[in-house]
C-alpha cells in the first residue's frame, strides 16, 4: 500500500492493522443476543453518525 495515495484525514487519525479493523466488527457479531442491533460503532463504542 503507498501511503502517499491515501486522503489526509488528520492528525489525530493513524491507521489500522486489519486485526484492529476487523476487532469491532468480530465483537459485535459475537454478541449475545440482548447485545445493540443497530447503530455506528468503533472502538467497540456507539458514535454517533
Amino acid at each position: 500500500m503507498n501511503l502517499d495515495e491515501l486522503p489526509e484525514y488528520g492528525d489525530s487519525v493513524k491507521l489500522k492493522t486489519p486485526r484492529e479493523g476487523a476487532d469491532t466488527a468480530i465483537w459485535l457479531a459475537t454478541l449475545e443476543d440482548d447485545g445493540p442491533t443497530a447503530g455506528f460503532f468503533t472502538e467497540r463504542e456507539a458514535i454517533s453518525w
